[in-house]
């Protein structure tokens, strides 16, 4: 059956591939954003031009009656709390993207199912997921889905340290990167073209209703060989320095959240949930094959670091040579 679709956001790192599956899948596909990214939108998308701050333009969407909006750019409870006023009563389906970020740290298990508790006091951005989810669950006006996606890519390159480029700018100037602990903690990584077939079969779907699902591959990976395979994607070695947690931050705090709140914990997603309402879906297991499309990106990015990347690339080597003098 064909629905009346609409993306708010839709040009991002996940949301642009289920715009294209939506497209694929035969749905009439609506886009609003403000437009201010060059991505190119697939030619049966219609674009809605538009502010989410602008209460005109973001309210006006709830004259367009749409089956099924999905929200991938609301953060927070009140962002939540909005959409359920705008949406109420001419929207058949709100589809909330949180975060698998929110389940618990540290967590009690390694593997990760929809039972486990949203508690994470270390950071701040998934416990405003969670507040946000709390919002959508404690009423019953407007009928909603709530997708919790892991790491999930498209054009960035996968690391620890949220440095992205910058990592493939050391590897190819022959410096070293750094992995929390010892490197082997493990850490799923899912590409978005395979997440994206499975999120457009939870639109309109009757089991999905009032329903809480993670989504993502069902393949983890250790860090230090994730930074190998950006290596040889990118046809150079890679060095790999370990530095403790606890030491990472203290030298840049702001990794508190995304390393203790995310990152170094090894967990398994169990996907058994959402493949009961969707059916089997296929997630690339080839560790070179999920990073091929954040490397071909960074091959024709032209990439130049920025002010903050090179004081995070000087602050890496300061961190690698305080590691490295320990002891001697």
């Amino acid at each position: 059956m064909v629905h009346k679709v609409l993306y708010i956001g839709g040009t991002g790192e996940i949301s642009l591939s289920c715009v294209q599956a939506s497209v694929a899948a035969g749905h009439d596909t609506y886009v609003f954003n403000r437009g201010q990214r060059p991505v190119e939108l697939p030619p049966e998308v219609t674009v809605l031009r538009g502010d989410l701050n602008d209460p005109a333009s973001y309210g006006s969407l709830a004259d367009q009656g749409f089956d099924a909006v999905c929200q991938f750019l609301a953060f927070t409870p009140a962002d939540v709390t909005r959409d359920i006023e705008v949406f109420t009563g001419n929207t058949g389906q709100y589809v909330f993207i949180s975060s698998a970020s929110a389940y618990q740290k540290p967590p009690k298990t390694h593997r990760i199912t929809e039972a486990v508790p949203l508690v994470n006091p270390f950071w701040e951005y998934s416990r405003l997921k969670a507040g946000a989810e709390a919002v959508l669950t404690g009423q019953s006006d407007l009928p909603y889905t709530i997708v919790r996606p892991s790491h999930t890519i498209r054009t960035r390159l996968a690391t620890i340290l949220s440095e992205r480029s910058l990592a493939g700018h050391r590897i190819l100037n022959g410096k070293p990167v750094i992995t929390a602990g010892d490197g082997t903690s493990l850490w799923t990584l899912t590409r978005s073209e395979d997440f994206a077939p499975p999120f457009v079969r939870l639109l309109r779907n009757p089991e999905a209703m009032g329903q809480t699902f993670h989504l993502t591959g069902d393949n983890a990976f250790m860090w230090d060989h994730i930074y190998q395979a950006l290596a040889r994607g990118l046809g150079a070695e890679a060095e790999i320095v370990h530095i403790p947690t606890d030491t990472l931050i203290r030298y840049l705090p702001d990794l508190r959240g995304p390393l203790l709140g995310d990152k170094i914990w090894p967990v398994v997603f169990d996907n058994t949930a959402i493949k009961q309402v969707v059916g089997e879906f296929a997630s690339e297991s080839d560790l070179d094959k999920i990073l091929a499309g954040p490397i071909a990106t960074f091959h024709t990015s032209n990439y130049a670091p920025s002010s903050e990347d090179l004081e995070l690339d000087a602050t890496m080597d300061r961190i690698i040579a305080d590691q490295t003098a320990l002891g001697g």
